[in-house]
């Protein structure tokens, strides 16, 4: 029996749970990190505009129109030191994320090459499976992966970047179709839909590639070059494996963000009957399990990535069931079966048979 590099990957998240951990471990503490920057940054820029008695009263008229004004008039000139202080977050956020996500992903890929060495290689080539001597099962992990992998998530965070401007750049674009002579907005966004598109599909290749080259960069010590190199050349040569092994965590994903997405529906539609903190709590309960999920269904991924990596090629294909055996052809003169003799079948009618015989009480007197 073939093993299967999509069940491999879920079973290692079952029975490897510590792996989850580790990698909740990582990118919980970079986005709460990031979470909590941005939040005391916003309050701490709130609390530096000035705010007239003027201002203060628009703001209490609860009308749209002066409310408008009013913070139109609070930013005013202040609005630049936000963005400024917005960018240089960013740009600290993306060096603490880009560090740990290499660490991370470090001590994951090691973990899952540590198991698939040692557990599922052992049951492979105890199935009588031989390795193609492509690679030594017992190799050691490269300790000089952490400066390829630097330079893995730089270009991750560098393709974010390019597809943030990207989508700016297609909104521009697509206001063109829009003129404020002859405004068009339903042109403009059907024309900002395609271009929009191309651009998610685009970053979402190119991040996906940068992850899987990780990998190797930490299994076989390749550079940045070297690790992208292999990912394609993994793509290239086991394409189904790769293949299905993406589209069934997708698919996984995709329903566990539906079920999700469904579950905060409900506190959100009794919002205007329950108090808005309990409703606050589920959406916030809901999130963070959905996260939980997603990050286990990351790892089962890359688990079976390591899977395709590690396993020789004769495993993924059924063993050769034994040959039945032949009888051996019997030796001697053959033997000649008699004919059976039967006796003829009486297809007539005796007319001389007494229970035959229209009288009543003729059988019994004869």
């Amino acid at each position: 029996m073939a093993i299967s590099p999509t069940s491999e990957g879920f079973r290692a998240g079952f029975w490897r749970p510590s792996l989850t951990l580790a990698e909740i471990m990582w990118r919980w503490t970079a986005g709460a990190t990031a979470a909590a920057l941005l939040l005391f940054g916003l309050f701490e820029y709130l609390d530096t505009l000035p705010v007239t008695n003027g201002e203060l009263l628009f703001l209490r008229t609860r009308q749209p129109y002066l409310v408008g004004e009013a913070i139109a008039h609070i930013l005013r000139g202040s609005l630049s030191r936000g963005v400024m202080a917005l960018l240089l977050a960013v740009l600290l956020l993306g060096a603490l994320w880009i560090v740990a996500a290499s660490v991370g992903r470090i001590a994951t890929v090691r973990a899952l090459l540590d198991y698939f060495r040692g557990d599922v290689a052992g049951g492979v080539f105890a199935r009588g499976v031989r390795n193609d001597g492509e690679r030594d099962v017992a190799s050691n992990v490269s300790t000089k992966s952490l400066p390829a992998l630097l330079r893995l998530n730089f270009l991750r965070a560098s393709v974010a970047l390019a597809a943030v401007f990207g989508f700016m750049g297609a909104a521009i674009l697509a206001g063109f179709a829009s003129p404020d002579a002859n405004p068009q907005p339903a042109l403009s966004f059907f024309l900002f839909l395609p271009l929009a598109g191309l651009i998610g599909l685009a970053w979402g290749a190119l991040n996906w590639l940068l992850s899987l080259a990780g990998m190797f960069a930490v299994r076989d010590g390749e550079d940045a070059v070297g690790a992208i190199s292999a990912a394609v050349t993994l793509c290239r040569e086991r394409t189904g494996p790769v293949a299905a092994v993406s589209f069934w965590m997708g698919l996984a994903h995709m329903v566990a963000f539906v079920g999700a997405t469904t579950l905060v529906s409900m506190p959100l539609g009794v919002a205007g009957v329950v108090p808005w903190r309990l409703v606050v709590l589920a959406v916030l309960l809901v999130t963070l399990a959905y996260f939980a999920l997603a990050d286990w269904l990351y790892m089962a991924r890359l688990a079976g990535y390591v899977c395709i990596a590690e396993m020789p090629e004769a495993a993924w294909v059924p063993l050769p069931q034994p040959p039945t055996p032949e009888r051996p052809p019997i030796e001697g003169p053959p033997i000649q079966i008699a004919p059976v003799q039967t006796a003829p079948v009486q297809t007539t009618i005796d007319r001389e048979e007494p229970i035959l015989s229209d009288l009543p009480n003729l059988a019994v007197e004869t």
